[in-house]
């Protein structure tokens, strides 16, 4: 017995219990599973729009230098070799944004997957034994789970391959319709490089461009539609009620 007036010392090591319990193994989606699934849908949809965002500069550019470019003869077809390296910029910044929406989207994926989807149908798959492990280590350690080249493919496929099309088309429309020269690759010419060292570069360039965006690859993505999910797709079939 301690002495009137004196308290006890505080035990000690109480940090390591903090938590525990909150996620049991028999418990369902309560209120502290549903805040957590909560907050990491928020912050997927806050990078989602952070993509979009960086999408939409991409285009509002674009739209800009062709109708400049296309606005008098008498304006350099390079402006749109210029518009091709900032459609590069924003390419490269969108795909480092993907990556780290892939942190949070991976998360949630991996709840959809082996919580909710298994409540609805527990006969329909089998679920992941290590998903709580798997997600408590990415808590500790959150990290960037596809590599830099993955994350251009998939911005490729989604915008910005058309985009960069659509500005070759251009470029080699304004060659060909607003110069006087004989030759595609003679109007190409910028200043004292020759055009053939400049179409051989722009082809090139596609040429990567195309290599980065239809590769054979393991994709390590998880939750993104893929063309290997949507090739051959078949119309669902449900019993009737």
């Amino acid at each position: 017995m301690s002495e009137e007036g004196e308290r006890e010392p505080p035990e000690q090591n109480l940090d390591s219990h903090i938590g525990a319990g909150v996620f049991d193994e028999t418990m369902g989606p309560g209120s502290s599973f549903a805040h957590l699934y909560r907050g990491e849908i928020h912050r997927m949809k806050s990078w989602r729009e952070r993509l979009d965002r960086t999408s939409n500069w991409a285009i509002t550019l674009m739209a800009g230098i062709l109708t400049w470019s296309f606005s008098a003869q008498t304006h350099p077809h390079y402006i749109i070799l210029l518009g091709v390296v900032t459609l590069c910029i924003f390419l490269a910044i969108e795909a480092r944004r993907f990556r780290a929406y892939d942190i949070w989207r991976s998360r949630v994926r991996m709840f959809q997957q082996n919580v909710f989807a298994y409540a609805l149908d527990p006969d329909g798959g089998v679920v992941d034994e290590n998903w709580r492990q798997k997600l408590g280590e990415d808590y500790r350690k959150p990290n960037l789970k596809i590599p830099f080249e993955e994350a251009l493919a998939h911005r490729l496929r989604r915008v910005y391959l058309p985009l960069f099309l659509v500005m070759l088309a251009a470029w080699v429309i304004q060659l060909t319709a607003y110069t006087d020269t004989t030759t595609l690759v003679t109007s190409a010419s910028v200043g004292s490089i020759p055009g053939n060292i400049v179409v051989a570069f722009v082809a090139g360039f596609y040429a990567t461009l195309l290599g980065i965006t239809f590769r054979p690859r393991e994709w390590h993505v998880n939750g993104e539609l893929i063309p290997s999910d949507v090739t051959g797709w078949e119309q669902p079939e449900y019993a009737d009620s």
